[in-house]
């Protein structure tokens, strides 16, 4: 007989300071967490003021893999928050760094389906990265007689999230797997979907809906989209070589690997907070942390809730601020 499910526990004032206590380093998640688009969620300064003034380690572990970490630390710092390249951990990073830590060969070169995060990582790791934005107008001549050429040397592939996807992309992709021998199959990771309204980032551009109400204005309507994730590249990119990535992002534990080394610190202290149950709590679960789940992205109370969900944070609470309350701070 099976035990039963154990619920997450609403964040309150009787089980946040025992909490705090045995944590020794928050790791967050961004989007939806510490901000949405150039927005900081409330209080999210003044929270991360306290944790660091009580001594506790902060870490940004985040699947976005449009920027790189020296992106990302402008982004915070452009938003008032004092966070080092060293603090933040992104999946185009760790593409970068499985490559590094799997001794692949520097003459190979990596197409990357993708950001200008990416590019930029596996540039400061020593690596070639081709693709990327440079082939987002690309197309493909479908006429007979026509070879698709490809670089024969692309040693590896990483796929993340990309608003410029095109047939080029996927056709490019997809020959360097199925035909350069050895050629890796990374992905950033297998997000489904974004969730966000106008005001919220997700990775890669914007959208606005607008409405003509005469020939002269518009009127600007704000609703909230369920947008493809990277996991829809990724997707297409499995369909057509009939291959398995290799998945560096969350809910892989392949960044844990980097924290560990860094902060030397036991994976039971450290508190995993992000707003995607089956990445960022996942990811908790699966490396030994404690999880805090916020409703200020993705996942709303009702999804958390609901008896089909298998993934349940140790904690949930509104926004992180909370904590800063309910410590009475």
């Amino acid at each position: 007989m099976s035990s039963p499910k154990r619920l997450a526990q609403l964040l309150s004032a009787h089980n946040t300071r025992p909490l705090f206590d045995s944590v020794e380093a928050f790791l967050f998640d961004c989007d939806g967490v510490i901000w949405k688009g150039d927005k900081l969620i409330h209080g999210v300064p003044q929270t991360l003021d306290l944790l660091r003034s009580k001594g506790k380690k902060l870490v940004f572990v985040t699947n976005n893999s449009t920027k790189s970490r020296r992106q990302y630390a402008i982004k915070f710092q452009s938003l008032g928050l004092s966070v080092t390249e060293d603090e933040i951990f992104s999946s185009s990073f760790a593409a970068a760094m499985y490559l590094k830590v799997n001794n692949f060969p520097q003459q190979n070169k990596v197409y990357v389906v993708g950001g200008e995060g990416i590019i930029e990582e596996l540039q400061l790791a020593g690596y070639t990265g081709l693709g990327g934005p440079e082939d987002g107008e690309k197309r493909v001549q479908l006429k007979s007689n026509f070879l698709f050429e490809h670089d024969k040397t692309v040693g590896a592939v990483v796929v993340g999230l990309d608003p410029d996807i095109n047939y080029y992309k996927l056709q490019y992709g997809t020959l360097c797997i199925r035909e350069n021998p050895g050629c890796l199959f990374i992905a950033t990771n297998r997000d489904a979907v974004g969730h966000m309204t106008d005001l919220q980032e997700w990775p890669g551009k914007k959208v606005n809906l607008h409405v003509v109400y005469n020939l002269d204005n518009f009127v600007s309507l704000q609703f909230l989209f369920w947008i493809s994730g990277a996991g829809c590249m990724v997707g297409a990119m499995c369909g057509s070589t009939e291959k398995e990535p290799i998945v560096v992002g969350k809910p892989s534990t392949f960044m844990m690997e980097f924290l560990l080394k860094k902060f030397q610190i036991d994976t039971s202290k450290m508190c995993m907070v992000g707003d995607r149950l089956d990445t960022d709590i996942l990811f908790g679960h699966n490396a030994g942390c404690k999880t805090l789940l916020v409703l200020s992205g993705v996942t709303t109370q009702s999804t958390l809730q609901d008896p089909s969900n298998i993934i349940q944070p140790d904690y949930y609470t509104s926004k992180i601020s909370d904590i800063l309350e309910l410590l009475g701070q």
